[in-house]
């Protein structure tokens, strides 16, 4: 028979998946799924969101205990910690009340490394497999199904992960076998890329400030020791990439709010191992002030108009 078919309770169900989140980045990927002939039975707390992916084809659940009830296979994609424990662990609603045995759990959040652990061990002890797999890559990768998974977890279950995660991504990357080390990759690259695109958009504004063409310079540092991503791919400078949020207004991308959360998840977890972030605390510091002020909601490669601002 069709290995996607099963019967439950009575109940026949044909590779129904459950996805939690629908966000900027959850809200791209679920239709992904669908696209590849999975089912889906979704849940989130904005209902423009909910109405959406409805609209794409998908069952629409009350609760996460609800999917957990009718999935074998749930995908969570929530916006912090404590989005991730309720969804997870509340007694009433929670995914954990109403685990079976066997169910593949994919967590997608960017949160800290230790809450996935928790999660995890609350899930394996009714019978369930866990996985971490934080993604890189923006909303238009999360469109285009060409996302990076990091996954922690077992081999074995990040394997099973797969299946899912490959609709969804260009790459699965895994980090490691223990839960948790999918989210250490994923805020050490984010810290690198703030510290990449703070480095990036001060050396921008200098050259330009000293009468080099933005262009010309962009175009050199990629050919030489200097090239980066934020740089190359994404550049700060308006007009240097055409399709750079930079170019538009710092609008749309991945928001400074955003990234200031990831780098206080990088801080968090280098202080919880006693290392003294320098370079990367001075990142966290940045984004900071530009989340407290009117930068919050622009994309984060917006430090570079934060740099010209402050300038005036």
């Amino acid at each position: 028979r069709d290995e996607k078919m099963f019967c439950r309770a009575g109940r026949l169900f044909a590779g129904r998946v459950g996805f939690i989140g629908l966000g900027q980045m959850g809200g791209r990927m679920a239709p992904n799924l669908m696209k590849n002939g999975y089912s889906l039975l979704v849940a989130d707390t904005v209902q423009q969101a909910v109405d959406t992916a409805k609209g794409q084809g998908a069952a629409v659940a009350s609760t996460p205990k609800e999917i957990a009830e009718q999935c074998d296979t749930i995908i969570t994609m929530l916006p912090n910690p404590a989005a991730v424990k309720a969804v997870y662990n509340d007694p009433n609603t929670g995914i954990v009340s109403a685990l079976r045995q066997g169910t593949l759990l994919i967590d997608c959040s960017t949160i800290d490394p230790e809450t996935p652990k928790g999660v995890a061990a609350a899930a394996t002890a009714k019978g369930a497999r866990f996985v971490d797999a934080p993604v890189s890559g923006g909303i238009m990768a999360a469109q285009n199904a060409g996302l990076t998974f990091l996954v922690g977890g077992a081999e074995a279950d990040m394997k099973a992960a797969s299946e899912y995660l490959e609709k969804m991504g260009k790459a699965i990357i895994h980090c490691g076998e223990n839960v948790g080390s999918g989210q250490v990759v994923k805020i050490c690259n984010n810290l690198m890329l703030a510290i990449s695109m703070s480095g990036c958009s001060e050396v921008m504004l200098l050259g330009a400030k000293l009468g080099v063409d933005p262009k010309l310079l962009a175009k050199a540092m990629n050919v030489s020791s200097g090239r980066s991503w934020s740089g190359e791919i994404y550049n700060p400078y308006p007009g240097v990439v055409e399709t750079a949020p930079s170019t538009n207004g710092y609008k749309g991308g991945f928001a400074v709010k955003l990234m200031n959360k990831d780098l206080g998840l990088a801080v968090e977890a280098a202080d919880s191992v006693g290392f003294k972030l320098n370079i990367g605390q001075n990142a966290r510091d940045t984004y900071k002030t530009l989340t407290d002020g009117e930068y919050g909601d622009l994309d984060f490669s917006c430090v570079l108009k934060y740099l010209q601002d402050t300038q005036k």
